[in-house]
């Protein structure tokens, strides 16, 4: 069940970063989800470095690093993804 659940909060959380980000993302949604993953396992680690991933009631401080996290994951994996794919999504001008 924990694998069921890190795919539905990695896809939450790699949409609501690409809504975050300005501009279009051109990754796909299975992309998305892995890179949202990634995001909340690097929110998750740096919420038990600074000794907040612990807390009474809604760890909404930890919440909030996972989401920062997806942001971060997914703004560079799309990056590097148009890099890979050779921005075939735009237009080249000859």
């Amino acid at each position: 069940m924990s694998w069921l659940w890190a795919i539905i909060v990695g896809l939450v959380l790699g949409v609501i970063a690409r809504a975050i980000l300005p501009g279009k993302q051109n990754i796909p949604l299975w992309l998305t989800v892995v890179f949202g993953i990634l995001g909340s396992i690097l929110g998750n680690a740096v919420a038990t470095w600074i000794g907040v991933n612990e807390t009474d009631g809604i760890d909404w401080i930890r919440h909030l690093l996972q989401l920062i996290g997806a942001v971060a994951v997914v703004g560079v994996g799309d990056m590097l993804w148009q890099s890979i794919r050779g921005k075939k999504g735009k237009r080249q001008r000859t």
